[in-house]
């Protein structure tokens, strides 16, 4: 078994490896909650079964990455490049992906509860089959993909609600 130092270096240097080592770990699951991989540039990487809960991927380059099965609760996606990754069945309850360019990536069966789209691009994604897409949070900068590429329960017109957390004005009138 590596360590999680170990590991994070075989994921910046020597993603054969890594994707070997998963390989054979896969079906116990690994565990990289709270790494930091910010400002990194990762490629051509497998994660399976992996809890990256609380991780930061902040200010990164992912390409062709696969996060299947993964518990991405609570990761930090914020300013990041992602084309091209695999999101498929994978928890991203309250992930977030806030100005981030999320560019042809798939979201099969995804669980989307909470995650945050704050200024992102994901115009060229397929969340067709995610889940809870309805419970994230976005604003009027967010950018959609066309609606086949979404589900079909999802309206992703921006408007201000609980979640934005706004003060009503204090000039209504009442009749209290």
């Amino acid at each position: 078994m590596k360590s999680k130092d170990e590991l994070i270096e075989l994921i910046l240097n020597d993603s054969d490896t890594f994707n070997e080592y998963m390989d054979e770990s896969a079906s116990s699951g690994t565990d990289l909650s709270e790494v930091d991989l910010s400002n990194a540039e990762i490629k051509d990487i497998v994660f399976k079964n992996v809890d990256f809960t609380s991780s930061t991927f902040s200010d990164s380059h992912l390409l062709n990455v696969q996060f299947v099965e993964c518990d991405l609760t609570s990761a930090d996606f914020t300013r990041t490049n992602i084309t091209e990754c695999d999101f498929s069945n994978s928890i991203l309850n309250g992930t977030d992906f806030s100005y981030s360019v999320i560019d042809y990536c798939n979201f099969n069966e995804a669980d989307m509860a909470g995650s945050v789209f704050q200024e992102s691009d994901l115009s060229n994604s397929d969340l067709s089959t995610s889940y809870n897409l309805n419970a994230c949070r976005f604003d009027d900068g967010t950018v959609w993909p066309d609606s086949d590429m979404l589900p079909d329960d999802f309206d992703g017109m921006y408007s201000s609600d609980l979640s934005s957390l706004q003060d009503e004005e204090d000039n209504q009138i009442s009749d209290y």
